[in-house]
């Protein structure tokens, strides 16, 4: 029996801590007084084995929900990214594809800023033509045809439809310019990992062909 209680004692930790009234008690099973702080639990050969902390207080738990609650969103964030940016690179497999895509919807853009530039050169001619015909009302503004008038009207009308054409159109052109440079921003690493990739497939076909 002395000998079985001896060699269950070997391997029994003692626990140590200093309560809330500054008191270092030791017992061989965790401390009910100092639940609400830390305790060693020391080996026999005077180790610690391991700190014994305290529930975690309401204002804690709190936080610790709250840390896991963005730690979930960031993982959600991260993953949708990470398929954003495979479509991305599955879309646009080199530079060249971006660039030309960019190029063709720029392309667009200009052409219609040609044409709204052209029609607005057009009714301004038309403007001028009008109001020389005006010039022989001058002295009596009155006696001008109606028609006259309300041609002079709808081109100012028109005129002023140009031009709001024309700022959308500039407009869109720099929200496709910055689409571009943001999307190459999350393509250039992409394609840069192909590419290392590839240089390093490269030597060991060429070694087994």
């Amino acid at each position: 029996l002395a000998v079985l209680m001896a060699g269950s004692a070997v391997g029994q930790g003692i626990y140590t801590c200093v309560d809330a009234k500054g008191r270092k008690i030791k017992s061989d099973r965790p401390i009910a007084e100092c639940m609400d702080r830390a305790q060693q639990e020391i080996s026999p050969t005077g180790t610690v084995k391991r700190v014994l902390l305290p529930p975690p207080t309401k204002q804690e738990r709190a936080a610790l929900e709250e840390k896991e609650n963005k730690d979930a969103e960031d993982r959600i964030k991260a993953a949708a990214e990470n398929r954003q940016n495979r479509a991305l690179l599955k879309r646009y497999p080199d530079r060249a594809s971006h660039d030309k895509d960019r190029a063709a919807l720029l392309e667009l853009v200009n052409d219609a800023i040609k044409t709204a530039t052209k029609r607005s050169e057009d009714l301004d001619g038309q403007r001028k033509g009008i109001s020389t015909e005006l010039e022989f009302y001058k002295s009596s503004p009155g006696k001008a045809p109606p028609a006259l008038k309300r041609r002079l009207d709808e081109t100012d009308g028109n005129m002023a439809v140009q031009k709001r054409l024309l700022t959308e159109k500039e407009a869109e052109k720099k929200r496709i310019d910055e689409r571009f440079d943001a999307e190459f921003a999350r393509l250039k690493p992409q394609w840069d990992a192909v590419a290392a990739t590839s240089a390093a497939v490269l030597p060991n076909s060429v070694k087994n062909p």
